[in-house]
Order: C-alpha cells, then sequence, then structure tokens
C-alpha cells in the first residue's frame, strides 16, 4: 500500500507491505513494489517514496535492497507493534533513480510489458 503521502515541498510517500508466509518468495511483493513505485513516480508525481522495516525482517530488506532502494539510516523506536516500540530502518527511493532503473524494473520484475 502506499501511504502518508505528503504534498507540497515534500511530494513523498510510504510503500508498506505483507504476504502470507506461502505466497513468499514468488516475487509478488517486488513486482507490487515496482508497479506501486511506477504509480507513484508517473501518475502521482510524487519525488519520494520510502520503506520502513523492522531490522530483523531480513526476507524485507532483500526486497528493497534487490530494487535499489537506499539505506538511509536507523529510526530508533519508530512504530509501535503489539505494544511494543520497534525500531526501523529506513530506504528511500526518488524519482530520479526511478528514471535511471525503471525500464529494468518494469522489464525485470511486471507482467505485463507491452507498455513500455
Amino acid at each position: 500500500n502506499l501511504n502518508n503521502v505528503m504534498r507540497g515541498a515534500m511530494q513523498s510517500g510510504t510503500i508498506g507491505y505483507w504476504i502470507d508466509r506461502q505466497r513468499a518468495g514468488n516475487g509478488f511483493v517486488a513486482e507490487g513494489v515496482v508497479a506501486l513505485s511506477r504509480f507513484a513516480f508517473e501518475d502521482l508525481k510524487l519525488h519520494r517514496l520510502e520503506v520502513c522495516i523492522i531490522p530483523r525482517n531480513t526476507n524485507s530488506k532483500r526486497i528493497v535492497e534487490k530494487l535499489n532502494f537506499r539505506l538511509e539510516g536507523l529510526a530508533e523506536r519508530f512504530l509501535e507493534i503489539n505494544g511494543v516500540w520497534e525500531d526501523h530502518l529506513r530506504y528511500g527511493f526518488t524519482s530520479e533513480e526511478w528514471l535511471k532503473r525503471k525500464q529494468f524494473l518494469i522489464e525485470h520484475w511486471l507482467t505485463t510489458k507491452s507498455d513500455l
């Protein structure tokens, strides 16, 4: 999902995702992040996207790293989950980075390639 969309000087949003363990490992989340990034940058004209991940979630980190989101740092006690304030790694991706990588990302991750 795309949330926390900020307009004005920020022009940014936050991507969040979850997948059932039985469906994980098939590229569905990476495909969804690429499709959502395309929508955010090309249709909504956002400048920056962010994904925040609990450091112990290695599968989620692997997704954003293979899509070349940049690790920007650690946000301590960032989000309350089940009554516990959890640290999160913050990853970013800008519209300039999207322009440089979009052809590869679309060709590699999206199943519909006819509209390049």
